[in-house]
Formats: structure tokens, sequence, C-alpha cells
């Protein structure tokens, strides 16, 4: 999902550094953001963090106003990136932590959870290993408590809309449509009377139904409506941002497309959604559950009279979307695929029963899956195999896997299958040494020929070939053993562990 040229909604690419956390993302990825103030977030934000963490979107974060560098290692007015999120366990119960990252490389968070702190010893030690790395590179630990507390915004980017619907569906129509406000014409400006010129203001016509055609109730239909204003300058720090938003009517006949609806309209129908209070942002963006029919978007800035050019988008299922008035004669949607919609559903009704699951019950669930890269070799997944996955994942020593292991392994499970697929080229269902090593080498591991002869060896049959099950097991060590040596390591050379750490990281993995 892309906008209109950087260029076009940013007015230079010298001038992307001088915006806000919002503003960035928004140029580099073309998502609509959502904005939320941590102080004041809603009671499930953890589960909003860990929705958005296993989506595509990008998270950033900004502190409170003020250019030092504060005594606990927060740099204030300054912008960060959340890059992880975890549920650990320890002695006295659960701590939910985010892993930030300062863009600097350097000065870090000293509070708890810091690189230096004490609180990693209430962890397993296989948890802290490979938790926890002690370097001076920006990036740090810190409680959900202490996040809210310390950071004034949160900033999510979605790269495809529906992250606070649990609406199922793989594909959204997108459509833009491009507007002005112009002084004297169609810059109307706010409702604030029946007698004001908000009528005047650019209009357009949504249409929207839902996908599932033949219900006796339809459900209502997730849209999300994105309104960004254009800079005004070609160097848009000389002029600000306007007060913008928009306001949502439902529209209960067809009253033509060739003009814009009468001041009439307005004074007799209340909007179904109006702006609480208009921002002086770059985009505003709302998420709406609407009822199957035809409704009308009006953008407006806060006081009449106010020029600028905006970009208006429009996300849901299905919709027909265009500007009253306007002489195109057909305005067309772009269809967004999300590959990982419905998982959110899978792993919420996988884990309704069993909160955390033992090796028997993952057996159960990876035997069950359909492995649609993998054609018609299917994978049997034993219970030792099983055990051997679990022991990587449990960090807490728990004997179980979480939902959040669990999410861990999918996405690095689909990623297997993916490079599986591709060097199993004979489809053969296994690997050979050299298809081993490129296999490895696309995930991201690269091993040298000794070594890989190594792996075939403990990990293939007695042909020196790799299957599936066995692959999965292999690359979990794999990356489990590269994140401890990184973790540990002082010099990038070598690592010191003591004993009762030694024997869980060698033993129970």
């Amino acid at each position: 999902m892309r906008t209109p040229s950087l260029g076009r909604l940013s007015g230079s690419y010298e001038d992307l550094q001088h915006g806000q956390v919002s503003e960035a993302l928004v140029d580099f990825t073309g998502g609509v953001t959502m904005t939320i103030k941590p102080a004041e977030a809603p009671s499930n934000l953890w589960d909003i963090l860990t929705r958005a963490t296993y989506s595509r979107t990008l998270i950033g974060c900004q502190t409170h106003s003020g250019e030092r560098v504060l005594e606990n290692g927060l740099v204030g007015g300054h912008a960060y990136t959340l890059t992880g999120i975890r549920k650990v366990t320890c002695k006295h119960g659960p701590e939910y932590l985010v892993k930030l990252r300062n863009p600097w490389g350097k000065v870090e968070w000293k509070g708890d959870w810091s690189d230096s702190s004490s609180m990693w010893e209430l962890l397993s030690p296989k948890e802290k290993i490979l938790l926890l790395r002690k370097s001076d590179d920006g990036e740090f630990w810190m409680t959900l408590r202490d996040f809210k507390a310390h950071f004034m915004l949160l900033v999510i980017c979605k790269l495809i809309p529906g992250l606070l619907s649990q609406e199922v569906g793989r594909r959204w129509a997108c459509t833009m449509q491009e507007g002005k406000w112009e002084k004297g014409s169609t810059a109307g400006g706010r409702m604030k009377s029946p007698r004001d010129t908000f009528w005047k203001n650019p209009q357009f016509l949504l249409c929207v139904w839902s996908p599932q055609e033949g219900r006796s109730f339809p459900m209502p239909c997730s849209v999300l409506v994105s309104l960004l204003q254009k800079p005004r300058h070609r160097h848009r720090n000389r002029k600000p941002h306007l007060a913008i938003g928009f306001y949502l009517f439902r529209l209960s006949k067809y009253y033509g497309d060739q003009r814009r609806l009468p001041p009439e309209f307005f004074w007799k129908n209340a909007p179904l959604s109006w702006p609480e209070a208009f921002l002086t942002e770059k985009e505003v963006s709302r998420e709406l559950q609407l009822e199957p029919g035809t409704y009308l978007i009006v953008p407006c800035t806060s006081e009449a009279g106010r020029e600028s050019e905006f970009l208006l988008r429009v996300f849901s299922r299905k919709h027909i979307f265009h500007e009253i008035g306007c002489s195109v004669s057909a305005v067309f949607s772009k269809e967004i695929v999300d590959q990982n919609e419905g998982q959110d559903e899978f792993f919420t009704k996988l884990f309704e029963k069993y909160p955390e699951i033992n090796a028997v019950q993952l057996q159960k669930i990876l035997n069950h899956m359909t492995w649609s890269s993998l054609g018609s070799t299917q994978p049997l997944f034993s219970l030792d195999a099983c055990q051997g996955i679990l022991a990587l994942l449990d960090l807490n020593a728990s004997g179980t896997v979480s939902i959040q292991e669990f999410r861990d392994l999918w996405k690095q499970l689909m990623l297997y299958q993916e490079v599986f697929h591709k060097h199993n080229s004979n489809q053969s269902g296994y690997l050979n040494r050299t298809q081993l090593r490129a296999a490895m080498r696309d995930a991201g591991i690269v091993l040298s020929d000794d070594v890989c002869l190594l792996m075939l060896i403990r990990y293939g049959g007695p042909n020196l070939q790799i299957d599936f099950v066995s692959f999965v097991h292999l690359m979990l060590r794999v990356e489990n053993m590269e994140d401890a040596f990184q973790n540990l390591t002082q010099d990038g050379k070598g690592i010191y562990l003591q004993k009762p750490e030694w024997l869980m990281m060698t033993l129970y993995s």
C-alpha cells in the first residue's frame, strides 16, 4: 500500500528529517498512522501492541518535550522505535516488557530492566541469556508501566488496515482521491451553525457493503478513513500544518453525483462521526464500523478560508468512493492482500482452552497444519521432535509454550517452509549438503561446509539428507545459539557462562 510519491506528500526528501514520528512513518511507508497517548492508553494496550508487533506495522514513540539526556538515560523530546515486546515470568509473577531503540545507536534507559539492572536476576538463566544483550547499542528493555510514564506518544503505522477490528478476511480495497480547499469556493471550514459555509467543502460519496452477501442480518463493515494534507510550501516547515478533520453522514436517499449536497441537507441531518478535536497533524484517521449503505464524507479545515491540498483514502472490504460533482468518470480501487490476517483468530481459538500448550498438544497442532509451500509432501512431526522444539522455545523453563512463544514459532515456520521449498528443487522432501547451505543462507545463517556436514550427520538421515521437520529443529537451534553468543560476548570472540547457565543452554535445548 503506497501513497503518491514522497515528493508530493513531503515537499522534499531533505524535509523528512524535520517531521514528527507519525509524519516520518507516513512519508516512508505510505501507511496509515494511529496515535495513542500512553498515559491515557486503553486497558488493552498490551493486546494492541501484540497485534501490531506480529502484523505489518511500524511502531514509533516519543518522549516528553526537552532536548537533553535525562538522569534515567532517556532523551527528552526524542523519537524512538519499538522493536519488540515480551511477557516474562519473574519469581513474583509476570512482567510486561517493551524493547525500544534509540536511533542514535547509543544512550540508553538506566531504570528497571535496563542492561545493568538487577531485575534480570528474577528470570531463569536461559530467558536472561536470550533476552539481555549488554551493549551500548541504543537498544534496551523497560516495563510497559515505565513506558506509559516516560513517553508522551505512541504511533503505530499500519501497512494494512484492520489492526483494531477482528474482521476475518484477507482482501482489502483502497481508494484514493485528491482534493483542495480553496478560499471563496471550497474552503468552508467546520460545522458551526445552521447557516455557516460548511456545505461548500469538497463532498465525497462512499457506498460500502459486506463481502459476505446473502446473510439475513448484514454484518457491519470495517472502514478506515485517512485524511492527509499536503505541504503548503516546498519546504514544509516554513508553513505549519492546518487543523483538519472530517465528518461522516448517512444518506437515506440518492442525491445524484453531479452536484454537491445543498446547505439544507446539513441543517436537517446530524453527522454520524465528527472530529472530537481538529488536529494540526499531517494525517488524521479513524476506523469505523458502518452498516452497509451510502455515506457522505466531508473533509474540512477548522476555519473557513484556509487553503491547502489534501489526499483522502478509504479502506474497506468492498466499496465505491468518489467525489460528488467531479468530472472524473471512474475511480479505481487498489486491492491489498493481507497475508497474515486471520492468524489472530486462529491463535486466540487455539489458546482459549489451554493458555499454555505442552509437547503433545504442539504435535497435534503442527500435524494438523496445511503446509501450502511443501506441496504433497506434508511433514509429520514426532513427539520427540516437538519436545525438542518446545525446549528451544521454552525460555522460562515451564515445560510449555505460551501464545507469545507460539507466535514467534509461527513466523519462523512460515519462513522455513518457504526457503525449504525453494531449495527442494526435485520435490523429494529432502535437502542435500549444497541445498542445506543455500537454504540456511536465505534464512540469514551462514555455516561453513564442515559445520554443515556435521549438521547433516546430527540431524539428517544415513544418506546425509535432511527432511523438513529436522530442518526446523536445526534452524531453531542455530538461531538460539547465535542469539545467546551475541548477547553474552564482550569482544565478539568468546563468552563466559556459569555452570548452571551452561547446563541449561546445552541440555535443555
